[in-house]
């Protein structure tokens, strides 16, 4: 029920940004992110206490409390009803195209009565957005092109949108008396950027129970299948949902199974094959005799492999490297291979700062006390306050003035606060030509720096290849922030050659930044490896706008394994005195 709502509150904000209502929209989204990432599915926290209860949660006040009461009790929310008849618009497909924002929706709407992305291509194609004042031409162009790039990556949901969701059904499940064991596999459970189902297995001896509750969960819209042991369903979303009830001496096999990847899979049933064994989800056998599937373990060590972590199974040399480590671990010598397996792939809970953290100062949702706050109720040790700056209009970025004023109130907030130390940063715009729209002068008197693109993407390759790597030259700039500039589903990278960036970083001592916000993970994951290999040194931040954006690094961190990045590569799984060593100078 949180996604739904949060798929709600989004689109309201979109709503009343479009009829000019101000101040509204960011409380929505704002709502709309921090159920989007609660940890407790809101009728729970409804059930526990009511309206008090809800108001509890980070960002949500009274009167979208009352919505949410509204919704659990008769799945509508009659204000958000309203206002989609007065724009009956396909507000998620419309701003999946790149540079559609509220204002040009609602334009295209009253001018062209454009209430879907079939529409939209439609009069594009026919040259009338063109005639519209304030679009033209190169608008029309450039929505052809966002469309083209939307069917392209296909209709996968995002990390961040199903992680959530499937973590609050696996608590349910795990609440059932009959229930003896449930995980979520698939691409979930190898984090990957994005997700086009979900499958769920469990343990049990008594199934029905299980097989009632997941198919009357208020989230599923269709039920396709029901049986004993295999339901199908598909959520009000969009997002199919399988759950497996498999006997435990399968479980292992199963899990390795549903979790792939297909060509991890592959590899793995031609090792059983050349044993003369056959692989499958059911275990592991030797013509009728069970050799392995009770665990995963226990699974990969009858193939003479070492435990694979799920992040790394696409076979990208993970193979190998296991069973080199498998035969050295066991039998003794050296291996053979060219690669090996992380010894110690960075963990969930290794991160102790976040680099990327916006205030209400600019475009952020919360005050730096109130983000620092959150940060250590996240667990973190260390935030850097990174505010956008001056060439960034529409945030209200800081000129230097700004910062100065905004170093002094870190300050004092750091003599008031135990326990988390803020650093003073911010996120400095790299401008065409590589410069920063910061002064060196104050650049110097902040504790971090991060520099970023944020404009003008359509360089060539060459050009944008220099004009990184002149900002990453600059003595000041620390960290560069989202490296590749991709929205996923909605933004291409833009064209640079990251083999120069990561060279660029190990020789000028710039961290890369890999972006956990579910809608960058920039860096992707073959580039965090290529930086890996490389030894070129990796943050991981959250890229928060508000306080429940912390729960983001959990998508930074599984995109980090998936790119075999081990504790060492990340320089924010240090100590804040050692992080601060790893900077420019080493600052102290």
């Amino acid at each position: 029920m949180n996604q739904e709502l949060a798929r709600i509150f989004e689109e309201m904000a979109v709503l009343l940004d479009m009829e000019g209502v101000a101040f509204k929209p960011r409380a929505f989204e704002r709502a709309a992110e921090a159920l989007a990432n609660a940890d407790e599915d809101v009728r729970e926290t409804y059930r526990r206490g009511g309206l008090k209860a809800l108001e509890e949660i980070p960002d949500v006040g009274r009167g979208i409390a009352e919505r949410i009461e509204e919704f659990v009790k008769t799945r509508h929310v009659k204000d958000y009803e309203r206002m989609k008849q007065r724009v009956p618009v396909d507000i998620a497909g419309l701003r999946s195209v790149a540079g559609l924002g509220p204002k040009k929706i609602l334009l295209l709407w009253k001018k062209l009565k454009i209430r879907t992305v079939a529409d939209l291509e439609k009069a594009a194609k026919a040259g009338k957005i063109r005639g519209i004042p304030t679009l033209g031409l190169k608008t029309e162009q450039n929505i052809l092109k966002g469309i083209t790039f939307v069917e392209e990556t296909g209709k996968r949901f995002l990390l961040g949108e199903v992680w959530p969701m499937a973590a609050s059904i696996q608590a349910r499940l795990e609440r059932i008396s009959e229930v003896e064991r449930v995980m979520v596999a698939g691409s979930i459970r190898r984090m990957k950027e994005t997700i086009g189902d979900v499958d769920i297995l469990a343990i049990s001896k008594k199934p029905g129970p299980i097989m009632d509750a997941f198919c009357r969960m208020p989230e599923v819209g269709r039920v396709y299948a029901k049986g004993d042991t295999k339901s199908m369903v598909r959520l009000r979303q969009g997002l199919d949902v399988d759950l497996r009830v498999v006997p435990a001496a399968s479980f292992g096999a199963a899990l390795n199974y549903f979790t792939g990847s297909k060509e991890h899979n592959v590899a793995l049933r031609e090792i059983a094959v050349k044993k003369g064994w056959k692989l499958n989800e059911y275990g592991l056998f030797a013509g009728k005799r069970r050799v392995a599937g009770k665990t995963e373990e226990e699974l990969y060590g009858a193939l003479g492999l070492r435990y694979i972590e799920p992040e790394m199974r696409e076979n990208r040399g993970e193979i190998e490297a296991a069973r080199h480590e498998f035969a050295v671990r066991n039998h003794g010598g050296q291996a053979r291979g060219k690669i090996s397996l992380p010894k110690n792939l960075v963990g969930y809970g290794d991160l102790r700062g976040d680099l990327q953290v916006q205030t209400d100062w600019t475009d952020g949702a919360h005050s730096i006390l109130q983000m620092a706050e959150a940060a250590k109720k996240a667990g973190l040790e260390y935030i850097c306050i990174t505010d956008h700056t001056r060439s960034l209009a529409m945030t209200g970025g800081s000129d230097e003035r700004k910062l100065e004023r905004q170093m002094v109130e870190i300050d004092r907030i750091n003599k008031k606060i135990s326990g988390i130390t803020v650093l003073r940063g911010a996120e400095v715009n790299i401008m065409a030509d590589g410069t920063l729209d910061i002064a060196d002068r104050t650049l110097a008197k902040l504790d971090c720096v991060g520099a970023a693109v944020h404009a003008q993407f359509r360089m060539t390759k060459a050009e944008m290849t220099k004009r990184i790597v002149r900002a990453m030259e600059n003595p000041h700039v620390d960290i560069l922030f989202h490296p590749t500039g991709r929205l996923i589903n909605r933004r291409a990278a833009y064209d640079v050659d990251m083999d120069a960036i990561i060279a660029a970083a190990k020789r000028t001592g710039t961290i890369l930044e890999i972006d956990a916000h579910p809608d960058r993970l920039d860096l992707k994951d073959d580039y965090v490896r290529k930086a890996v290999d490389a030894g070129a040194p990796l943050v991981i931040d959250s890229d928060a706008h508000a306080m429940s954006g912390f729960a983001a690094l959990r998508y930074g961190i599984g995109q980090a394994r998936r790119g075999w990045a081990e504790r060492s590569d990340i320089i924010n799984t240090r100590p804040l005195r050692d992080f601060l060593k790893c900077l420019k100078g080493g600052r102290s």
